[in-house]
């Protein structure tokens, strides 16, 4: 009996590094790829095709750190996935590789003609490049998308602009997914992004009330930058490839100290140490507001009410999963 070929692991190339070349000559999306939408999928689909036809490995093409963070460091950008979830995401594609160019100042300031003579050719030696109809690259963006196709042209690559892409008449794009989820509308967030929207973070010691109270919860600190509204939700968690049910409140716990942001998640039916351990909190439906409450009873009466509304929620979800790689 013969064995089955087992694919090749998705590699990650960083800049210049020596692993670039297993991604030479490959089909390269293009694109900062925050969330990995559905919107992005398309691109990265159309590049896969393309890749698979020519029998060549597809990859995608990002920047980090996001290039808005660069020009505009004073101004947090709510970013829908990290750095490592990005990857994860990508890798969750079938993709056969990720390119991850450091955006510095150095880059900032390559022409759209250097940056595809020099990375894309000189670097890469790419066979076809896919882009979303609104990419644009280089020095000032001087690099649209009909210069990106006049170049190929000039060069010998293959070059697929991916039209917009939209949902009942919302486009499906990063910045309406921020939108949706500033205002706690988690299911319009996941119908565009085609998952449900997730952080990922080590859980970490609080104030222990929540154990007090009957209720242990599993603490994040996320990034500054997140504009979820804080609220409760129906959430799921993932912990080594398993997935628990729970509820979640994101917010400064006005009954008790209106502090810094943290997300507490109380896990249904789960007993054991989480500290220090990294896991994947996705929601999946809004709840209610984030409330303070007169006395710690109420509080508690409301904690009951919160966990049999996210139970109801999590069982009209149905078994959810995540498109990601670990």
């Amino acid at each position: 009996m013969i064995a089955p070929v087992k694919a090749a692991p998705f590699v990650v190339v960083r800049d210049d590094a020596p692993e670039r070349a297993r991604l030479r000559g490959a089909v390269v999306a293009i694109g900062n790829f925050d969330g990995v939408h559905r919107g992005h999928r398309a691109v990265i689909e159309t590049a896969k095709a393309r890749a698979r036809a020519a029998g060549i490995p597809a990859a995608a093409l990002t920047l980090e750190p996001h290039p808005r963070s660069y020009f505009r460091p004073h101004d947090p950008l709510f970013r829908l996935s990290d750095e490592r979830q990005k990857l994860r995401l990508l890798a969750g594609t079938g993709l056969d590789g990720a390119i991850v160019l450091t955006f510095n100042a150095a880059l900032a300031g390559l022409p759209a003609s250097a940056f595809i003579e020099t990375i894309l050719l000189g670097r890469f030696a790419v066979t076809g490049v896919v882009t979303g109809f609104d990419f644009h690259f280089g020095k000032d963006r001087g690099g649209s998308p009909a210069f990106l196709m006049e170049e190929g042209r000039r060069h010998g690559f293959g070059v697929d602009i991916v039209p917009a892409l939209e949902d009942e008449g919302r486009p499906v794009s990063s910045g309406t997914i921020r939108t949706a989820l500033a205002a706690g509308q988690v299911i319009e967030a996941a119908e565009l992004l085609g998952y449900p929207w997730f952080v990922s973070g080590e859980v970490v010691h609080g104030e222990k009330r929540g154990r007090d109270l009957g209720f242990p919860t599993a603490n994040l600190r996320l990034d500054p930058a997140c504009a979820l509204q804080h609220g409760i939700y129906a959430v799921r968690v993932r912990l080594d490839g398993r997935y628990h049910d729970g509820v979640a409140s994101f917010g400064r716990r006005p009954t008790f100290d209106n502090g810094a942001p943290l997300l507490e998640v109380f896990l249904f039916d789960f007993d054991g140490d989480l500290y220090g351990r990294t896991v994947d909190v996705a929601f999946h439906a809004w709840l209610r507001p984030e409330l303070r409450f007169e006395s710690v009873d109420a509080l508690i009466v409301q904690m009951k009410a919160d966990v049999e509304q996210a139970r109801a929620a999590l069982a009209r979800t149905g078994n959810v999963t995540l498109p990601v790689a670990d």
